[in-house]
């Protein structure tokens, strides 16, 4: 009886061992629904990461509206 009692607690110390192995050491605050990676994240600077453009490629869209305006000044008929 005192060999199964051994072996219990030995068997629920690793699998608290591997629990903890696995969980890591994360908290989970329910009040804003995130988990955070340690409670001193509030330590670290703001990150800031400025919005894209609608289009990244800024000197190709330039060209393709001066060619469009060229190709639209062709097109219309002058009148005099």
């Amino acid at each position: 009886m005192k060999m199964l009692r051994g072996g219990k607690r030995l068997w629920c110390a690793a699998f608290g061992l591997g629990m903890a192995l696995v969980a890591g050491c994360q908290t989970w605050p329910p009040e804003i629904g995130m988990t955070l990676p340690s409670p001193s994240y509030l330590k670290h600077p703001p990150q800031y990461i400025p919005p894209s453009p609608a289009f990244p490629l800024t000197r190709e869209l330039a060209s393709l509206e001066e060619a469009a305006a060229q190709q639209n000044a062709r097109a219309l008929p002058v009148i005099p």
